[in-house]
């Protein structure tokens, strides 16, 4: 199978990149730094020249409003050149609950890219993933302040890459669903208590405190972004994957 891989530098896409190549598939790999842009279009549709499928792990350079028109655009582009190219799924990499938070701009963004594929002209499947594990310390550093972390109790399912990966590389390889998958980590826990278990497994003399309305987590409802029933659990806990990341 050829799998056509946009967005492939990135953290995600890189990872899918290896994981579909380990499998034997033959994979393009395809981002702007190979000369491939989905905002301009270029080189888009020779990207995809005989490719079964289009995996979409792109991500827009802002969380705010102007990640509406850039997710609009490179969505439209990709589908018209994958159609033009008679690829038959289209993945797209996305997240859990963005139905749930209309006050995010992103996770608008996020959502305007999914129904732009659902109305489009070719199968394909939404892989919609929770929190990544690898992003709490950066969350905690947006809202910290000297030594302290303020962080609101909103409940988050932290998911390891290695299991979305897994997921995407399935969906990349069967038949389209035309609808979503959730994938998400074993356990939910309140941001602030992720925090928490962070800094005791990596002390640096910060102390969480809660703050229902501190950063973008402020902004999202209690339970909207945690898998809905029937999602698919990852296999590594947040405190399997601490002991193995500094």
């Amino acid at each position: 199978m050829k799998i056509a891989v946009v967005g492939a530098g990135g953290f995600v896409g890189s990872r899918l990149v290896r994981k579909l190549r380990s499998e034997g598939h033959e994979v393009t790999a395809h981002d702007r730094s190979t000369g491939v842009d989905l905002l301009t279009g270029e080189g888009v549709p020779e990207a995809l020249t005989g490719a079964d499928t289009v995996v979409n792990t792109i991500n827009a350079p802002s969380f705010d409003e102007d990640a509406v028109p850039f997710f609009r655009t490179t969505t439209q582009t990709l589908l018209n050149a994958a159609e033009g190219a008679g690829v038959g799924n289209v993945v797209l990499l996305s997240i859990v609950g963005i139905d749930q938070v209309p006050d995010v701009a992103y996770y608008r963004a996020k959502l305007e890219q999914e129904r732009l594929l659902e109305a489009g002209p070719l199968p394909y499947t939404i892989v919609r993933a929770t929190q990544f594990m690898d992003f709490i310390e950066p969350i905690m550093s947006w809202t910290t302040s000297g030594d302290t972390v303020r962080l609101p109790s909103t409940r988050l399912q932290p998911v390891a890459v290695e299991d979305v990966v897994d997921t995407l590389a399935e969906a990349a390889t069967t038949p389209p669903r035309n609808g979503i998958v959730n994938v998400a980590g074993p356990d939910v826990f309140p941001l602030d208590d992720l925090a928490r278990r962070t800094l005791d497994a990596h002390p640096d003399g910060r102390q969480v405190t809660v703050d229902e309305g501190a950063g973008l987590f402020g902004q999202v409802p209690r339970d909207a972004i945690i898998a809905p029933p029937g999602a698919r659990l990852g296999a590594t806990s947040y405190e399997q994957w601490l002991q193995h990341h500094d």
